[in-house]
């Protein structure tokens, strides 16, 4: 059997900025003195005339980068999802959203596996934040081939747009000949019994989940929704219909985010139970990132037992 190839989506981020900027001559990057982590330090190395270190000013680096695209430049702003969605959500929303610019903001250091840097700088909070701000598109892909082709769709999308990364490793799920649509869900496998609608991480736990239960007689379909807004609604109301119950699962809490989404989208198509599997409404706390995802049921193993618990609610 072949070694799991893995890898962060945050150095997919920096590698693909590199490749893009060769196309793209307007195409410019912003950091919050985080290059080194953001992975935005290979498109330094690369373009350092078209790189901008804006040291620890997080919201001062969402209005250069407002104005920037003003003047006609793809600006992307670098830094932790904490800072770029919780300490510049003002600018943000006044200067990036209201005008509707064309301000790719990269986030990374999402969620709980952020790990030894603790509470702080989990940011469990950062989709329910940006899904308030109208015309913010959201993306949270799931691996290093999604996570590629969702930068390459930022820099050609007209618009606003709020993109989340890990700093853990995580595998590759999706395979070369993938294609990426914006807004558009992808079900990764086909199930008649309930639906586990992922995002991020957590659609390779979902995926693991699907294969215990299978052996367990549950056929679980796992839908990876990399868009989080807009919501791919149509996609979500039909495995509502045919499968009678939702289990959502997402690095984020479960205030807002992917679970609080599909539950809107779903009472207004077709009310069926959905059960919300996050971060539950409490602050996270340093340690190991993948002993944290377990402690807080970010796992297959969970997703396994809340997913037995949901089906008997159809």
């Amino acid at each position: 059997m072949a070694d799991v190839i893995k890898k962060a989506t945050r150095e997919s981020y920096g590698e693909t900025l590199r490749e893009l900027a060769e196309e793209y001559e307007n195409l410019v990057v912003l950091d919050a003195d985080l290059a080194e982590a953001t992975k935005t330090n290979i498109f330094k190395k690369a373009y350092p005339e078209r790189f901008f270190d804006c040291g620890i000013a997080e919201a001062n680096m969402m209005g250069v980068a407002a104005g920037l695209a003003s003047c006609g430049k793809i600006p992307f702003a670098s830094t932790f999802a904490m800072f770029a969605a919780g300490r510049a959500f003002e600018i943000v929303r006044n200067s990036i959203g209201y005008p509707h610019l064309n301000v790719k903001i990269g986030a990374t250091h999402a969620g709980i596996s952020v790990g030894e840097d603790g509470a702080t700088h989990q940011c469990n909070e950062d989709i329910a934040l940006m899904r308030t701000i109208p015309g913010m598109t959201i993306i949270n892909p799931c691996d290093d081939i999604e996570a590629r082709q969702a930068v390459r769709c930022a820099v050609e999308f007209e618009g606003p747009v709020y993109m989340r990364f890990g700093r853990l490793a995580v595998p590759v799920i999706n395979n070369s000949d993938y294609k990426f649509e914006l807004g558009k869900g992808v079900t990764m496998r086909d199930g008649k019994d309930v639906t586990i609608v992922a995002t991020g991480l957590m659609v390779n736990e979902a995926l693991q989940a699907s294969e215990i239960l299978g052996k367990e007689g549950i056929s679980a379909r796992v839908v990876n929704i990399h868009t989080i807004k807009p919501l791919d609604k149509e996609l979500i109301c039909r495995c509502a219909k045919e499968t009678g119950v939702i289990v959502t699962a997402e690095e984020h809490s479960v205030i807002g985010g992917l679970g609080s989404a599909i539950a809107e989208a779903v009472t207004e198509c077709c009310p069926v139970p959905v059960v919300k599997i996050g971060v539950n409404d409490v602050f996270g706390h340093s340690g190991p990132a993948v002993d944290l995802l377990k402690q807080f049921g970010l796992s297959a193993e969970n997703i396994v037992s809340k997913t037995k618990e949901a089906v008997k609610l159809k």
